[in-house]
């Protein structure tokens, strides 16, 4: 495992995403979704997600999203006066399944198939850049992730992050003891992941390989900072925004944190860069 390289890495979850992307673009929730898309006011972003990004005053603001998947959040910030420009993904097949969503919006996003870790010379830059749920985990480098997302934003743009909460992953849901720790915080080397990547809970049976990485909260901050973002806010969370498996950590008399959002704003330019 310690010989993988980060390109081979960044690959394997190319492959590991496209091998589900089927899984999520047909049934009955796919459909309801595409339904719902060309509604006027379409959003499928949780109250606290919503709350924050109405309180940073970005109405008529062009935003990006890294790790945009099917770009259901991208499109919701249209509902919020914000102009959603740019998804960016690896995934192919999560990308055909965003431009079905944008055209039911009516929606002209750019789509842009793409390792975030080598992105082309003019993707431009943006006063919003949103990162959701499963994306951090998935990287390998989060100093240079910080850095190319900081190069995406224009200055004085922001960045908001709203992601599972680094600790939870301690712990393992499908385990005999889940309320016992399953993993160390500050375990470095990649997880790796081999079920098909599905957000219902279900066993879809086996996939491509990928590779997960625990990223304690303290490297996240701190990678963030060192990318010429000043950090605005960071918010912990009792609740859930995870599969439902993970429902059995929320709503405890001893509660642990299950989510975060954090804003930053593009202050200079990255640190020893």
């Amino acid at each position: 495992m310690a010989d993988i390289t980060q390109k081979e890495i960044t690959k394997a979850n190319r492959a590991a995403w496209n091998a589900s992307a089927p899984l999520h673009g047909e049934g009955k929730h796919w459909e309801q979704l595409l339904e719902n898309a060309a509604h006027p006011g379409f959003s499928v972003l949780d109250p606290f997600l919503t709350a924050t990004l109405e309180g940073l005053d970005l109405k008529g603001k062009s935003a990006v999203q890294i790790g945009c998947n099917n770009a259901r959040e991208l499109i919701s910030l249209a509902s919020l006066g914000i102009l959603p420009e740019m998804g960016i993904d690896q995934a192919s097949g999560f990308l055909a399944q965003a431009k079905k969503l944008a055209d039911a919006a009516g929606l002209d996003l750019r789509l842009l198939e793409a390792d975030i870790y080598e992105l082309p010379s003019d993707v431009g830059q943006f006063d919003l850049a949103l990162i959701t749920i499963g994306v951090l985990n998935w990287m390998p480098d989060l100093s240079e992730f910080f850095r190319i997302t900081s190069g995406l934003l224009a200055p004085g743009g922001r960045l908001v992050i709203y992601e599972t909460h680094p600790f939870m992953e301690v712990f393992d849901p499908a385990s005999s003891t889940p309320f016992e720790p399953a993993f160390s915080y500050f375990e470095r080397q990649p997880q790796t992941v081999t079920e098909a990547i599905t957000y219902d809970g279900e066993d879809h049976g086996e996939g491509e390989t990928g590779y997960w990485f625990i990223h304690p909260l303290g490297e996240i901050i701190t990678a963030c900072a060192q990318s010429g973002l000043g950090i605005i806010e960071l918010r912990e969370y009792g609740h859930t925004i995870r599969e439902p498996k993970y429902d059995i950590y929320e709503g405890r008399s001893a509660q642990i944190p299950m989510s975060y959002c954090l804003v930053a704003r593009k202050v200079s330019s990255p640190q020893g860069r």
